[in-house]
This record gives structure tokens, C-alpha cells and sequence, in this order.
């Protein structure tokens, strides 16, 4: 089955030139037709490469609902897809020269993923519960009564007048406690008013009787008024709704959704769950989350974004705590931890993938796409790039949301904003339609580079270390990731030193220059100055791409990454190090034991998930591959005598790979059949330590200096000591 490629060059305004060759495309499995007004008068093209079951790529996002709804109408079974070689690639200054870009766009979009992604499934009923003051929210729920399921959990002291009807419950209540995701959530709450609103029947006696005043419209009771008289229950009578025994008794209900209108949110990190919305006082954000409301009913699913192996897993081992780096960064509160493990709430996690990128064993892994999926694409695409003569290509990573937006903006920006900022000449004026060519009839904007590819992403916090240094390894020159403003700074902050470590590497084998970076912008001139300065400075990429497929643990693929750059470096005749020290908390390096205080308990061996430590098998040894560890401190923690210390560093010695011995002793022998076992410092030191015990005089301080066997064969067979056996039959 071949792909089906219609490119557009959109009247005239994208330059083809140098894009695509036939014979490279037909080795590809690529048939590459080309058109100039293909979602117009050339529509019967796409028509009839639709009309079989073969892939058809379109390379058009403008038009992408129009062609879908066309081959829908038309039956067509073929799975249809779309990139943009417009605004990423034909547009702007350098448009010219970016065919290149479009060949590796189009390779990217056009290589294929069959993986399938288990999906987490949501229910609402619409139960929605509108919590906050009595005005707004009472409003509110008179308005969506009608589509939803209603209830309203009045906080504060209001005085508003409850409607006339009673259409939806209304409850009251403070200490607000929301915890679940859309079609789960579980709300508590603590009832300060002795009138139960759902039980009143609204008939105002109470608030006749009451002589302070204290019960308003709402039918709240302001326990700064009251006095205490309890009037109101006997103006109540047989109705029984008010009790002031059931102030700050605890409730409790189910809802699907929640509508918060409280100026502090119930959740105080940065992504709450979905089916809640905060939006506090303000008039436009409640409408916009009452709109939102109204299409959350039904059943739903999204992809499960992750995948985890407890077994590789650094949090934690025989009750100590280990790496917590997956914990820190999620924005969803959707990772815990259960002890020696971590568990990923699927329901509330939203796909960031920042826990995968910091994971440093790879343990909780990546899956939309995973590692190897998103790595075929980029050797895909920068193959194309490098077979079509281009030279030094840089990767932009952003997300297909905010980021694709913020990127393309680049390129439709007005002539004179950026005449003003000096990216446009003097000559970019449009002029009459007779007058003007294909580069003077695109848009007056820098677009991007010519040599800078976007890869959207669902989220770039999941764009790790391996993916970043594997890229360089394929021959991108750099590689940058992008977050806007409405992603977490806590995902920019932990791949910024990622990042920090990886650029230590790629300098040690020289490779200089600011080759793994950050962004975080939502401005489009400050995102042209960061991509055309960047793209300037002039990176070189290696002179021989690597050919690796990236595998799915992460730990071996920086290594297939920093092993191909370690030869590209020696071709290049320069010299490579040793060792390069890295800062703390990187996920590379060594440990430093003092043997004086050693006593090869290997209590560390135990306390290791990444089987770095090993012991001697047949000698009292404690031995370590360098290559396994992850600096997640558990040995460090875990060592009885403190004798343990983290070094961050790299290796770049083949010698990392195979076990060293830290520490060795000599063997204790036993005093009864002479059979090794422990070593003579532990035993030393056990016996110095017990010397003065009451407990262990005579045979027992002997006992220690024995095998297991021989042990249990000497309390056996003494017979100058008590047992319990001595005091059996005796009374008393």
C-alpha cells in the first residue's frame, strides 16, 4: 500500500522547487501529485485519490474539514491526513529555500503508526453541582436546570432570595472538599446552617419568629445574630427542618461535574481535573465554563498516556525513599506514592508526559505516541531533509494546540509590525495582482527558518533527554522545545535541567553551542527573534547521521545516542574525556564508599532497582555498573554505617558498562568447620559492639564467630545451659 501525496502550492504562494523527486518518492512508497488550487477547481483530484483504500496525504490544514467532509459524501473508506508545508515551510522570508523542510514535513506525516494506544474511559450524567455565593450560583442554576441535573452548594453567608420554585436542590454548607475528575467526583462539605434547605418548604415562619433577625431570604441562620431563643423551631412545628444539633456535621454526594464559582479554587495545582471548572466571579469565564459544561455528558475516552514497570522503578525499596521526580513535576496530582512504588491515576492524568521525561530508569514510559514511534518520524523526516540537500536542520518541538497556532502566526503577520522590528524590506509592499510573483504574493512575515522543522507534539514536556540527544544523533543540528504560557512552569523549569546536563555532554565531545534549549513564550516577535537569532548562529550537525532505531528504554537510548556522537567526535580527531562531572540530581554517575566504615552488610544491593549494585557471588564483595545507575540516593539512604556518597558524572569509558568492585574484605572463616563466611570486618565489629552486653558472655559471643549450621549444632548439643525445656511441667 503506497501513500497518496497532494501537494498544493496554494496559488502560487509555497515554492515547490526542490521538494520532491519522483524516483526518492516512489522508493518511499510515496506518489506525489502536485496542484495548484487542490480545495477549489482541482478538487476531483483529491476525489480520486481518495476513492481507494491507499493513504492520501494532504498537505493543507486550512482546508482539512472540507476535504474530510467531501470524501465522507463521497463514501471513501481511505484514511485521510494533513500537514502543513504553508505556514511551516512556504511562507516567509526564507520560503524559497524550504523545500528541503517540505520534503522532510511530508516524510514525517507520511510515516506510519500502527500502535495501538489503550485507552481510560469518563461517564457523566450530567449531575452537576454549582458550588460558591447564593447569588451567582442560584442564577446559574436556573439557567442550566433545564439541561443538566442541578444542585447548588451555597457557601458564605448569603442573603439571597432561594427561588420561588423549587426546581433543583439547594444546600449549604463551608470547608468545601472536591476530590475525582469528570463523572467521579466526590464532594464533602461541613453544615454550618441548622436549616435544612432541602427539607424546608420555604413557608418563612422561621424567619417571622426569629427576634434578632438572624435567618435572611436564603434561609441561613447568622449565628452572629442569634441569640439562642429557638424560636424558629417552634415556628417550624412538624416540618422538622430546623436542627441546630447538625451545625458542622460532615456531608458528603457524588457529581459528574463542578461548577466552582469561589475566588480560590479547590484544587491548588496548576491542571484540575477535567469535568471541573473554576471561574470565580467573573462574568465572561463563567460563561465560557457554563458553555463548556453543556457538551460534558455522555461517555467519553481519552488515550492512557503512559506506561510503568515497577520493577526499574528508583521510588523506593524496604520503606526508603528514593527518586520522587515524577511526583514533583505532575501538574494533575495523578502520580502518588504507595511506598516502594508510585501509582499514575489514569483518570487524572492529562498527558503532559513530564513524568516520563524526568523518570531517569524509565520506568513510567511514554505511549502517545511512544519513544520509538515519534523517533522513526524525526529519522524519516531528517533523512528527507539531508536527501533533498539540505544541510543542518534544527527540530522545533510545541504543542499541537497552543504552540502549532503560535508557530504558524509567524507566518501572517501584518507588514508593518514587522517592518518595525526591521524583518521586512521595503520592498515587501503588495502591490496590483498583475504586477506581483509568487514571493511577493505570500504574506510579509518571517516565517520560520528554512532549516528549522516543527514537530508537534502533544505536549512538549514529553519531549525528553533521549529523544533530544537521539535527534542529534540523526543530524539535527539543535533541538528546541517550546511551551507557551498556559503549560506549567514547573515542565520548563525540569527540562531546562535536562537540558543543562545534555549540553554538558554534547560539549565534552564538542560539539558546542546552545544545541538543547527551552523556550517559553506566547509572543510572536519574541519567538522570531529567539528562532531566526538562533538559526544564525550557524550549528553544524554531525557529519554522519546515525542509523539507530530508537528503543523504548530510555537508558539505552542515550547511550546508542552518546556512542554514535562518541565516534562522530573521534572522526573528527578530537579527543574524548574520560569523565565529565554533572551537577546533583542528574541521572548519571557513581559512588564514592569508604571502605573504613564498609562492613559489606550489602544492604545497598538489596535497596538497588536498577541491579548497579552486585555482590561477589563467591567473595565478600560489593561490585557496581556504572551504566545502570540512576543517582536515586536509595544505597545512600539505605547503608547502615553512612558510607555511601552520590557522584554525578558521566563516563564515557567502555568500562562503564562492566561491574567494578568499590569494596572488598577479607573473609571470616568459622571457628567450628572453618567454612568462609562474612567478612572478618563485620564480624569484628560485631563482636567489639556486643563485648559488654549481658546478653552475650560465654558460648553466645562464640556463637557469633560461627556459621548458620554450625551454630544451631552447638545450642544443641550444650548442655550447661538453661532451655525452656528446663521449665516445662513445672507449676507456677
Amino acid at each position: 500500500m503506497e501513500t497518496k501525496v497532494l501537494v498544493c502550492n496554494c496559488n502560487g504562494t509555497v515554492e515547490l522547487a526542490g521538494a520532491f523527486d519522483a524516483g526518492e518518492a516512489a522508493a518511499s512508497g510515496l506518489a506525489v501529485g502536485q496542484a495548484t488550487a487542490l480545495c477549489r477547481r482541482e478538487m476531483g483530484r483529491f476525489l480520486d485519490a481518495a476513492a481507494g483504500t491507499d493513504d492520501v496525504l494532504v498537505t493543507c490544514t486550512q482546508e482539512s474539514a472540507l476535504f474530510r467532509e467531501v470524501a465522507a459524501a463521497r463514501g471513501s473508506v481511505a484514511p485521510i491526513r494533513f500537514v502543513n508545508i504553508r505556514e511551516q515551510a512556504g511562507w516567509g522570508r526564507e520560503g524559497a529555500s524550504a523545500g528541503p523542510k517540505i520534503a522532510a514535513l511530508v516524510a514525517m506525516a507520511a510515516t506510519p503508526s500502527d500502535e495501538a494506544v489503550p485507552s481510560v474511559q469518563y461517564r457523566s450524567g450530567g449531575r452537576l453541582l454549582i458550588v460558591g455565593d447564593a447569588g451567582a450560583a442560584l442564577e446559574w442554576a436556573e439557567q442550566l436546570h433545564g439541561t443538566l441535573s442541578v444542585s447548588v452548594l451555597v457557601t458564605g453567608r448569603a442573603w439571597q432570595q432561594l427561588p420561588a420554585q423549587r426546581q433543583f436542590p439547594v444546600i449549604s454548607g463551608d470547608a468545601v472538599e472536591i476530590r475525582g475528575w469528570l463523572g467521579a467526583f466526590r464532594v464533602g462539605w461541613q453544615q454550618g446552617n441548622p436549616i435544612d434547605l432541602d427539607a424546608c418548604v420555604r413557608c418563612g415562619a422561621c424567619v417571622d419568629a426569629c427576634p434578632e433577625g438572624a435567618i435572611g431570604p436564603s434561609l441561613q441562620v447568622d449565628a452572629d445574630r442569634c441569640r439562642g431563643h429557638r424560636a424558629c423551631v417552634k415556628a417550624c412545628g412538624a416540618i422538622g427542618a430546623i436542627d441546630f444539633a447538625r451545625t458542622d456535621t460532615a456531608r458528603d454526594a457524588e457529581f459528574d461535574l463542578i461548577l466552582d464559582l469561589r475566588r480560590a479554587p479547590a484544587f491548588d495545582f496548576d491542571d484540575p481535573p477535567q469535568g471541573y471548572f473554576h471561574c470565580g466571579p467573573d462574568p465572561a469565564e463563567q460563561l465560557q465554563a457554563v458553555l463548556a459544561l453543556s457538551t460534558m455528558v455522555g461517555e467519553f475516552e481519552k488515550p492512557k498516556f503512559f506506561d510503568y514497570d515497577a520493577r526499574i522503578c528508583a521510588h523506593g525499596r524496604n520503606g526508603k525513599t528514593g527518586c520522587t521526580a515524577c511526583i514533583d513535576v505532575c501538574s494533575t496530582r495523578a502520580i502518588s506514592s504507595l511506598g516502594d512504588r508510585i501509582e499514575v491515576e489514569p483518570h487524572l492524568c492529562m498527558g503532559c508526559g513530564g513524568c516520563t521525561s524526568v523518570c531517569p530508569s524509565g520506568a513510567i514510559r511514554y505511549a502517545y505516541p511512544s519513544a520509538p514511534a515519534l523517533g522513526a518520524r524525526l529519522r524519516a523526516g531528517l533523512a528527507a531533509f539531508r536527501k533533498r540537500g539540505g544541510q543542518h536542520p534544527s527540530l522545533l518541538f510545541h504543542d499541537g494546540e497552543a504552540g502549532t497556532a503560535l508557530v504558524e502566526s509567524l507566518a501572517r503577520g501584518a507588514t508593518d509590525t514587522f517592518a518595525a522590528h526591521g524583518t521586512a524590506g521595503a520592498g515587501s509592499a503588495v502591490r496590483g495582482p498583475a504586477s506581483r510573483g509568487p514571493a511577493e504574493r505570500r504574506p510579509a512575515a518571517p516565517g520560520l527558518p528554512a532549516g528549522l522543522i516543527p514537530v508537534a507534539v502533544h505536549h512538549p514536556a514529553s519531549v525528553g533527554l533521549d529523544l533530544a540527544l537521539a535527534a542529534i544523533a540523526w543530524g539535527a543540528a539543535s533541538v528546541t522545545v517550546l511551551f507557551t504560557p498556559e503549560t506549567s512552569e514547573h515542565y520548563t523549569e525540569a527540562l531546562t535541567r535536562q537540558f543543562e546536563t545534555g549540553r554538558r555532554l554534547l560539549s565534552a565531545l564538542g560539539f558546542d553551542g546552545e544545541r538543547l534549549r527551552v523556550l517559553r513564550t506566547g509572543d510572536r516577535l519574541e519567538l522570531t527573534e529567539a528562532l531566526h537569532g538562533h538559526a544564525r548562529i550557524g550549528l553544524e550537525s554531525v557529519r554522519q547521521a546515525a542509523t539507530f532505531a530508537l528503543p523504548g528504554e530510555k537508558r539505552r537510548a542515550i547511550d546508542f545516542a552518546l556512542a554514535h556522537l562518541s565516534e562522530q567526535a573521534e572522526a573528527a580527531g578530537r579527543e574524548l574525556p574520560t569523565e565529565i562531572p554533572l551537577a546533583a540530581g542528574a541521572p548519571f554517575g557513581s559512588l564514592l564508599i569508604r571502605q573504613d566504615a564498609c562492613t559489606l552488610c550489602l544492604a545497598c544491593v538489596g535497596a538497588c532497582p536498577e541491579s548497579a549494585l552486585l555482590d561477589g557471588s563467591e567473595r565478600p564483595q560489593l561490585r557496581f555498573i556504572e551504566r545502570n545507575c540512576v543517582q536515586c540516593g536509595l544505597c545512600e539512604t539505605t547503608c547502615p554505617e553512612d558510607a555511601i556518597t552520590l557522584q554525578p558524572r558521566y563516563l564515557f569509558d567502555r568500562q562503564a558498562s562492566a561491574a567494578r568492585v568499590l569494596n572488598e574484605a577479607e573473609p571470616f572463616h568459622c571457628i567450628s568447620c572453618g567454612k568462609a563466611f562474612g567478612t572478618r570486618q563485620m564480624i569484628d565489629s560485631m563482636t567489639a559492639r556486643l563485648a559488654t552486653h549481658s546478653m552475650f558472655g560465654g558460648n553466645a559471643m562464640r556463637r557469633l564467630q560461627m556459621c548458620a549450621d554450625c551454630r544451631v549444632v552447638d545450642m544443641v548439643s550444650a548442655t550447661d545451659e538453661a532451655t525452656i525445656f528446663d521449665y516445662s511441667g513445672r507449676e507456677g
